[in-house]
Formats: C-alpha cells, structure tokens, sequence
C-alpha cells in the first residue's frame, strides 16, 4: 500500500511539473500566435510525458522509447528554463513574454546542440600512476577503462566504433570495460552487428568487462554474455581469474544483485597486483582493506546534464575521476555513451588511458 500511494504521489507531481512547463510554452505560443487546437496540444503533451510508459506496452511502440529520451532533456531544462523565464517576466519591467519566450526556447536549443555534441565527440582522459606492487612479467603498463556504453538506438554502432578507434591508437596491454555496456537489451547489439566493431579492440592480454546495473534491468544476461563472448570480450560474473604474471583480475557483479558474493570472498592469495571492477562504486572502504591496488567503476556518468552532478558528488564518495584511498588506485569514469537523452552538459563521453608503473 505505501508503495502505490508514493507512486500515485510521485504520478501527481510529475503530471503537475509537465502541466507547468506545457502552461509555459503554451503562453509563448499564444503570444507568437501560434496556439492551435487547445485539446490535441495538452493530449499531445502528456502523451510524449509518458512515452516511456508507452514504449514499454509493445514492442510496436518502441519508438517511444526514443521519444522519452529527448523529452528527459526538455523536461529537465524546460522546467529550468520557464522557471527563470518567469521571473524575469513578473520581477522586471523586461515583461515581453514574445521576446523572453524567444530567448529561452533559442537556449534550449542551444543547449541541445552542446550536449549532443558533448555526447557523440568522446575525449580520452590520460593518467599516470604508480603502484606499490610488483608485477612478475612488466615493469610497467597501458590500460584502456572505459563504462556506461549503454549500447542501443541512440548509443550506437558508430559511437562503439569511435571508442574502438580511440583505445586502439592508445595501443593498450589491456581494455576493461565497467558495465552498463548495453542499455538493457542486447537485442541493438546483436541487430546492428555491434560485435564485429568490439571484435577490433587490440590489446596484448586481451578485454575484460562487468554487469552493470542495466544489464540486470534488461534480463537477458545470459545472452547478453554469450554476445561479448562473441565479440572476444570476457565477462567476469563474481569471480577472480590471473592474467599470465601480470596480474590478478576481480569482477564482482552489480549491486543490483543483492545475492552477489562479498569482494573477501573474491580474493585470493596471489602476490601480483589486484585489479577489481564494480561498476556502481558505492563502498571504496572495503576493497582498500583487502588491499586492492587498481578499483574501477562508472555508473554515476559524473550526472550526465547539469546541475545532476552536485546530486551524484552527494551520493558517492568519488562520482568522478581519480582517487588515492590509502594505497588503492581508484577510477571512476562519468562513461563513453549515456543513458536518456543522448546530451551531456557538465559532463563528456570519454575513455581514461591509465599508464601504470610497477615498484
């Protein structure tokens, strides 16, 4: 009962939020002389409000699912924006509601540009470090990490082949790739042939990923690791394997999983340098007493829009980039692809290059 009237309360929020923004545009499209059909306006509005309810009806409405993803944005920036607008409408004598309506929707335009730009043009992020482990084979080594593909529609075949081409040119010993590879379903994967661009990755002991939390909400796990299988990359489900005498890698599984093994448990008593990947870093402290050396994560994608990432430094203690938590190595990557809206503002699509010494 408590959980369906907090949904019923969540519902009436959100309904009143989309109302305020559609109130909004609807006054600058009277003022423009633009305002048509009052009825097919509000269906209309509501009805892309809750695409994503209606992606998930049939299969024949995935288009939805597009359609919610771009609504994310204007909703978030719409608000933000009519808000401000507002404002300046009733507090200034500046009370044009033509000309400050004008001014906000070239905004969020505007804004649409950046993030998309800052979405589909990945940076590589360079980091030097060393390690107070020795490793058997290499007196030092390149690493690629890279998280939060969410492969699919928008996040797509020739975004993978941009982090394919970036991570080859950095000549890497080895590629980790911290979860969320897919957004939920493999199925874009498979359909658009995806597997045959991650099969380009180059490395010399190979490429190595985890669950994310997306590919629990998907449910299609088993075939989502017989696809990287196929695509010559190797999924650790809770468990730790050694790469030749270089070292020892742990891939635990989300936390989504509330039934995953303890990372003690995932320990061993080898000597060589400990790498783990977890892809929600929600507890830094037990790994650095077990003595972890490299921990990688990504998840929080450093809140993707503006202002998210005030929220997600609250959440987390490292939402973002590089941290020495006593002697372990931490990374956390804000991701190469994104979720929703296919924009970032505050935030970029990026892929970390990680030069590691060995003493």
């Amino acid at each position: 009962m408590p959980k369906v009237i907090g949904g019923i309360l969540l519902i009436s929020i959100y309904s009143a939020l989309t109302f305020y923004l559609g109130w909004g545009l609807k006054q600058w499209l009277v003022a423009m002389g633009w305002f048509r059909y009052p009825i097919l306006y509000w269906l209309v509005l509501y009805i892309i409000a809750f695409s994503i309810i209606i992606s998930r009806l049939h299969e024949s409405l995935r288009v939805f699912s597009i359609i919610s993803n771009y609504w994310m944005f204007i909703f978030e920036y719409g608000l933000l924006l009519c808000l401000v607008a507002h404002l300046i409408i009733w507090l200034s004598p500046f009370n044009s509601v033509k000309i400050v309506g004008s001014i906000a929707i070239a905004i969020l335009f505007v804004l649409g540009v950046v993030g998309t730009y800052l979405a589909y043009s990945p940076v590589v992020r360079h980091l030097d470090i060393t390690m107070d482990k020795k490793s058997s084979e290499l007196e030092s080594m390149r690493v690629v990490v890279a998280s939060d593909f969410h492969l699919g529609v928008l996040s797509n075949k020739s975004h993978l082949q941009r982090f394919v081409t970036l991570s080859n040119e950095a000549k890497p010993d080895i590629v980790f790739l911290a979860g969320d590879i897919v957004d939920d379903d493999p199925k874009w994967f498979v359909k658009e042939g995806m597997a045959d661009v991650m099969k380009q990755l180059s490395s010399t002991y190979g490429v190595y990923g985890v669950l994310g939390n997306h590919e629990y909400y998907g449910k299609k796990i088993p075939e989502f690791i017989d696809e990287m299988e196929n695509a010559n990359v190797k999924i650790l489900c809770d468990e730790t394997i050694r790469i030749d005498n270089v070292l020892v890698l742990t891939g635990q599984e989300d936390i989504t999983n509330k039934d995953r093994k303890q990372l003690d448990a995932l320990k061993t008593t080898d000597d060589l340098p400990w790498f783990v990947m977890n892809h929600t870093p929600n507890d830094l402290s037990t790994p650095a007493k077990l003595g972890v050396d490299f921990h990688m994560s990504g998840h929080t994608h450093k809140g993707q829009l503006w202002p998210n990432q005030y929220i997600t430094a609250r959440v987390f203690e490292l939402d973002y980039g590089y941290k020495l938590r006593e002697k372990m190595h931490t990374l956390v990557s804000s991701g190469f692809g994104f979720w929703g809206p296919p924009m970032r503002l505050g935030s970029r699509s990026e892929l970390w290059v990680v030069d590691i010494n060995f003493r």
